[in-house]
């Protein structure tokens, strides 16, 4: 596991949100009320597919706590934003950046890596900011030869 250290700059999105835990994870619920209307949102920025979690403070990972899942893309403005969509803006920040290939069967595994053994034994610390999958041209739902990026939020420890 060796992530690249990036910035990712301020970015706004548009898309829809769900308020689930990792023992209510109803991510097909959400992705399955945005994907048939992705193609409304105006003023995009490329073509990649956002998976992001906002964590509230002091996120504890216990499978009951709550977090929000948004399915999203990059946007220029928010000039319009279709109903029963929203809006969401992510701050600049340092990320460490994973290359994931595999379907959905690995992937808790792959965070459960580097949550408890990649980031404790790095020069970083978790910071409070969203974590994101970008689902790029070589991502495909369930498929074994998918891609995505995963970026983890950091800050250099204290």
């Amino acid at each position: 596991m060796n992530p690249q250290i990036k910035t990712f700059p301020f970015t706004k999105f548009i898309g829809k949100s769900l308020a689930i835990s990792y023992s209510d994870y109803r991510i097909a619920e959400l992705w399955s009320g945005f994907m048939p209307r992705r193609n409304e949102i105006q003023n995009t920025i490329g073509t990649a597919l956002y998976n992001i979690q906002v964590n509230p403070d002091n996120f504890d990972f216990n499978p009951r706590t709550p977090f929000v899942k948004w399915a999203v893309m990059a946007v220029s403005s928010f000039d319009t934003i279709p109903d029963g969509m929203e809006a969401l803006e992510t701050p600049e920040g340092l990320y460490a950046v994973f290359h994931y290939k595999g379907d959905q069967s690995g992937a808790a595994s792959f965070f459960n890596q580097i949550y408890s053994v990649w980031l404790p034994n790095s020069d970083y610390q978790l910071d409070n900011r969203p974590q994101f999958e970008i689902l790029g041209e070589k991502y495909k739902s369930n498929d074994p030869n998918s891609e995505e990026e995963i970026w983890i939020p950091i800050r250099k420890k204290e």
